[in-house]
């Protein structure tokens, strides 16, 4: 941690079994036997507690029962049959059961009940051998975009701890970023895998609808906008889990992803899009990362073309009411959808504003949901002559804690978030897959992040741009950055955090 007086942060990065390790190299280290699961999971909790008091990313956990996992592990024979990531440490997010553990969906309304059951996508995270540690943090049901439960602490941002995590997967981006586990879950519903990502500098990659195994609640949506994946430090983990998802299931109706391990140096056309339709112009820190991305990609043989959003101009308010059908949902039937104890009453601001917001413009909403689910004809034929879209993640850099908090008066939060998330629920709207990638810094040492869209199915084609930005402009891991950035008196003071794990 940071000196007094100084920009406060937070990293657990240090010489135990985990080191600076990704999952893949670490599932590399177990098979050869370099350390053992027991090992890893010591280390993972170790990080863990010793952010927990800082970043507070942790929604539930049970250690005791995860090193007794891990030592099962250990003591079973060996076999080439075993899945690709046995024993690496991951959490998932606290929106999806696991059996034994508790799901609240970051909401009091929700009683403190261990699952009975694990949820689908759970099930295919978990057969590729992770070791869930426990839950992530979100915001109440995952509706906003930042990760500030109204009755638990933040969830901060480890690259400057006065500043938002992101959302709605901001406890799993806060603790890969800090180096606590290499990978955990994150969902989507409307730039809940990407915003997070982008905050707290991660590869965050939504896929194609349908690409992966979706849990109950997203096959019951009118458009199912939800997303499952994960949040990762480098590109090959993200291109690792999506192989290795595959073997678990597979969407016929998609072409595979399969193994991709590099750039292909295939010169590619796509589009450029610098603010969004809703009228709010963004920010010129994080236009200047995306222009001069654009330029690395003009250098690498790429061709860059400006192009309009291929959205009808009702698309944010039709999105926005859509968001706010499904509070309404949640406050009308969460003792039927969640739990019999469910108590509507406890429910936050944001919440009971976005229900009360359906209920006086729910007369709009066939109209609305025609054109949303209308969206995917539209973005797919804007896309027919591109193999990507470049735009920003975000409308503006990371907000301080507080500018996003459900206890913000339900109109100015409202505006807030439309001026701020403005570019991610075309993907969920359209179904088509996205990933933000970290390409840059604020002065106050902040990820910013831009966002490729691709064709349906086209993951391959965004993961083939990321390892291309990953070889030619690296990110750094947050330790890094601490050595190579901040002076000696902030390296030193923040090293103490790590030396005591």
């Amino acid at each position: 941690m940071s000196a007094p007086g100084t920009r406060q942060s937070c990293h657990v990065f240090c010489n135990d079994a985990m080191g600076r390790d990704d999952a893949t190299s670490l599932s590399e280290r177990v098979r050869g036997r370099e350390i053992s699961i027991t090992e890893l999971t010591r280390a993972a909790i170790a990080r863990a507690q010793a952010s927990q008091p800082l970043i507070h990313g942790v929604a539930s956990a049970d250690y005791d029962q995860s090193l007794r996992t891990a030592s099962k592990l250990d003591a079973a024979e060996q076999t080439d049959s075993f899945p690709r990531f046995r024993g690496v440490p991951t959490l998932i997010k606290d929106n999806t059961n696991v059996s034994g553990m508790t799901t609240r969906h970051g909401s009091l309304a929700v009683p403190n009940v261990p699952a009975s059951d694990t949820s689908p996508f759970a099930r295919q995270l978990l057969a590729q051998g992770f070791l869930c540690l426990g839950k992530s943090t979100l915001p109440e049901f995952g509706f906003n975009a930042t990760t500030e439960p109204a009755h638990a602490p933040a969830t901060r941002n480890p690259w400057n701890l006065a500043y938002s995590s992101g959302a709605s997967s901001g406890g799993s981006a806060a603790l890969v970023a800090a180096g606590v586990v290499p990978i955990a879950h994150a969902n989507d519903g409307g730039g809940s895998i990407r915003i997070p990502a982008a905050c707290c500098g991660l590869i965050g990659l939504k896929p194609t609808r349908g690409r992966l195994v979706d849990n109950e609640a997203a096959a019951s949506l009118p458009i199912n906008i939800i997303s499952e994946g994960v949040v990762t430090r480098s590109v090959r983990d993200t291109a690792n889990f999506y192989e290795q998802a595959e073997t678990y299931y597979r969407n016929p109706k998609l072409p595979a992803v399969g193994r991709i391990e590099g750039p292909s140096g295939r010169p590619l056309r796509i589009g450029l899009v610098l603010d969004s339709i809703n009228g709010h112009k963004t920010d010129g820190i994080t236009r200047q990362t995306v222009e001069e991305t654009a330029l690395r990609l003009e250098k690498l043989g790429h061709q860059i073309e400006p192009v309009p959003v291929p959205v009808h101009s009702a698309f944010p308010d039709d999105f926005a009411l859509y968001w706010a059908l499904l509070a309404f949902g949640v406050r009308a039937n969460g003792k039927k959808l969640l739990h019999p104890a469910f108590d509507k009453h406890r429910t936050d601001g944001l919440t009971k504003g976005l229900d009360t917001m359906f209920r006086r413009q729910f007369w709009r909403l066939p109209t609305a949901l025609w054109r949303l689910k209308r969206s995917w004809h539209d973005y797919a034929h804007a896309m027919a002559g591109f193999d990507a879209v470049l735009t920003p993640v975000l409308g503006h850099t990371t907000p301080t804690l507080g500018h996003l908090s459900p206890d913000v008066p339900f109109d100015t939060l409202f505006e807030r978030l439309r001026q701020y998330v403005n570019f991610t629920p075309l993907a969920n709207a359209t179904g088509a897959p996205a990933i933000s990638i970290p390409m840059g810094h604020t002065p106050d040492q902040l990820p910013v992040s831009v966002q490729f869209m691709g064709r349906h199915g086209g993951e391959r084609t965004l993961l083939d741009i990321a390892y291309t930005l990953e070889a030619d402009h690296p990110w750094p891991l947050m330790c890094d950055f601490s050595q190579n950035s901040l002076s000696s008196e902030e390296r030193n003071a923040r090293g103490s955090l790590a030396d005591t794990v």
